[in-house]
């Protein structure tokens, strides 16, 4: 074991590697609860059933696609990074493509699952470099901070902090309502654990609020806290019937495969390159077996998606696991071993309300808008797409029309701006792409 996953090469034990593993899921188990209620649409009342996937079973393909996905990770490329279904990519899965354009959740796990095909034979191709150095890193590191604020804002939404207002589209909620001072209570407190630099701050965060609802009559006390795992038949494999109808190949799914796939190659793209720096793994600037790392996220979201979950991608969160000691793909396997061992206590998701997960969404939103620090913003020509993309996202509710708008606007500015060389000629298909998919929008 010690000789397969190099642990001398690497200065490591695996003392440090199983501290690091589990640092890693205590930092990334808040998904367990926030992307079951995200995809299941939670928060959303008078929702027909037909049209709300199950919950149990969206939480074992959760624990599941994690699991698998971080053992490919760990064993085939070696490298202490934990996968499970991204947030961001969730809310659009839910609230975009299933709640605002109507699209039946089965069709959208179909979409998860072709983007990650296409991501695998990309992969495979050598192609996937040359789309993502096509894209300018201005446009990437707006579509991070993008997502940053979508999912915020949704976050505020569900706890009913930020609520509508018919005279200017939104107003701040009423601060009285119990629930919500729960969630205002559960933010304050995990930005606390955040500043203090303690890992897991996220779930810990969640697990307080939790608590303070219970004892105040919030929510409501778990039944029992261990039982069977629930079945995952109402999700499994329902994609496959997305496929077979007609109505399905649509130029509006068409976009959702192609957001899909953009942000899960910016996700994965800057955090494997972040954690494996920090790790000390990056060898000469670049990054070892990376096309090995690449294969196991695609092939992660191939299976979270027949599971019944949006797309895996790897963990920024890893970098905590790093921080604990994990060098090597023996800490992504301990990950694994815990998201496990996490099915078996599904009762205790009955106290998770939107109370409980606006907190996450709101400081995994902090951690995204970080990226806006590094846009160049006394270029205009820059700051326009840019600034166009990061708002688009939260104001029309759609991370494709945010990545649609900077995408139109990027070669139109560099044209004016007389910087034609600077654009790569796949942006000039990507244009076309997202300005058909504004006409068909209409």
């Amino acid at each position: 074991m010690k000789k397969f996953f190099k642990f001398e090469e690497l200065g490591t034990n695996y003392r440090r590697e199983f501290l690091g593993g589990f640092t890693t899921f205590l930092a990334m188990a808040y998904i367990l609860a926030v992307n079951p209620f995200t995809l299941t649409l939670g928060d959303v009342a008078d929702l027909p059933n037909a049209l709300r996937m199950d919950y149990g079973a969206v939480f074992v393909a959760t624990a599941l696609a994690a699991a698998v996905g971080s053992l490919i990770m760990g064993i085939f490329a070696n490298y202490p990074i934990a996968l499970a279904p991204g947030l961001g990519l969730n809310a659009y899965f839910a609230y975009t493509v299933v709640l605002t354009q109507g699209h039946p959740w089965q069709h959208a796990l179909a979409a998860v699952f072709i983007s990650s095909v296409f991501f695998l034979l990309l992969t495979i191709s050598g192609l996937r470099e040359k789309l993502i150095n096509a894209i300018p890193v201005e446009l990437k590191l707006a579509v991070g901070a993008g997502i940053g604020l979508f999912i915020t804002f949704i976050g505020l939404q569900n706890s009913e902090i930020i609520v509508d207002n018919p005279a200017t589209l939104v107003h701040i909620g009423d601060l009285t309502n119990p629930s919500t001072l729960l969630a205002i209570f559960g933010i304050f407190v995990t930005i606390i654990l955040m500043v203090r630099g303690i890992h897991g701050g996220v779930f810990y965060g969640m697990i307080i609020t939790a608590v303070v609802g219970m004892i105040f009559g919030v929510i409501d006390t778990p039944s029992k806290v261990v039982s069977a795992v629930p079945s995952m038949e109402p999700t499994f494999g329902a994609l496959f019937s997305a496929l077979g109808d007609p109505g399905f190949y649509t130029q509006s799914m068409l976009v959702v495969v192609l957001t899909f796939l953009f942000v899960d190659f910016f996700d994965n793209a800057g955090t494997l390159v972040a954690v494996a720096n920090q790790a000390g793994l990056m060898k000469d600037n670049k990054l070892p077996r990376a096309g090995k790392a690449l294969f196991a996220d695609s092939i992660a979201s191939m299976v979270g998606s027949i599971f019944g979950t949006s797309t895996t991608t790897s963990y920024i969160e890893s970098s905590a696991g790093v921080a604990a000691g994990a060098r090597t793909g023996f800490a992504a396997v301990v990950t694994a071993g815990f998201f496990l061992l996490s099915l078996f206590f599904f009762p205790l998701l009955e106290v998770v309300t939107s109370a409980v997960t606006t907190p996450a969404l709101v400081v995994v939103g902090i951690l995204m808008v970080s990226s806006l620090g590094k846009i160049d913003w006394t270029k205009f020509e820059v700051a326009v797409p840019a600034f166009l993309t990061i708002v688009a996202m939260p104001l029309t509710y759609s991370i494709a029309t945010g990545i649609a708008v900077g995408f139109i606007f990027y070669p139109i500015v560099m044209i004016v701006k007389g910087r034609i060389k600077d654009i790569n000629p796949i942006m000039y298909v990507f244009f076309i792409i997202f300005a058909l998919y504004f006409i068909f929008l209409q």
